[in-house]
Parts: structure tokens; sequence; C-alpha cells
């Protein structure tokens, strides 16, 4: 499987960390993940947005697992948060964890589920 990021020449370029394409051939497999909240496995939910983020990308790790992927895998994300002061940090950390890996995404500004959760992260994942 490849994975391939795209920026057309003569359409707006994207912001630091994604593609405004992602062209994926060879994949025999997708996998659709659920929107991951900011719960640990006995129900925790950190107070700060950082710790929020980071144990979400760790939930997202731990279900690639699950179907023998990683985060090399991923090819779009979905962010929503509950405000959109956590723009900026949200894209820090997404690139502390995604590193050089440019994909498609997408983030949104809306109310979540739960009050305490200030962000949701969905992905859609190849192999």
């Amino acid at each position: 499987m490849k994975i391939t990021s795209h920026n057309a020449a003569d359409a707006p370029q994207p912001a630091v960390g994604h593609a405004q394409v992602v062209e994926v051939s060879g994949a025999t497999r997708f996998a659709y993940f659920s929107g991951q909240v900011p719960v640990t496995r006995d129900g925790a939910v950190p107070g700060s947005f950082a710790e929020q983020s980071r144990l979400i990308w760790r939930n997202i790790e731990a279900q690639l697992a699950e179907v023998g992927m990683t985060l090399d895998n991923v090819v779009k994300a979905t962010t929503f948060l509950s405000d959109r002061k956590y723009a900026v940090e949200n894209r820090a950390i997404r690139t502390e964890v995604m590193g050089a890996r440019t994909r498609a995404l997408t983030v949104i500004i809306c109310g979540l589920f739960d009050e305490a959760w200030l962000l949701e992260i969905e992905v859609v994942a190849a192999a």
C-alpha cells in the first residue's frame, strides 16, 4: 500500500501538518474509527486540553493496533473541538504525534456530547 499526499499548485495550500488530498493505492483494507474521546479505560477524563488530546491519540493508537495498523496507516483525521481557543494547541499536539506524516484533515468547532470533553477525534486508516 502507498499513501501519497498532494497539494494542487493552483489551489490554496494547506496549513502545516496536513495535505489537501491524500491518495491511497494498493490498499486491501480500510478501517473507519468512531470518534475517540478523552476518557481513560476506568472512565476518568483529564482536566487539561493537552492531557485530553494526548490521551485520545493514545486511544487511537490502541484501536489501530487492534486491527494491525499504526499511525502510518491513517489517511484522514477529523477533529471536533469544543472551542476554537484550542486550535493552536490542537495543531501542535497533532504535529507532535503525527510527525512528518501529512494526511487529510478537518477541524470542526462544535458542542460535544459530554461538556467535560474538550475534543473528539475520528480517523480513517488503510492497509
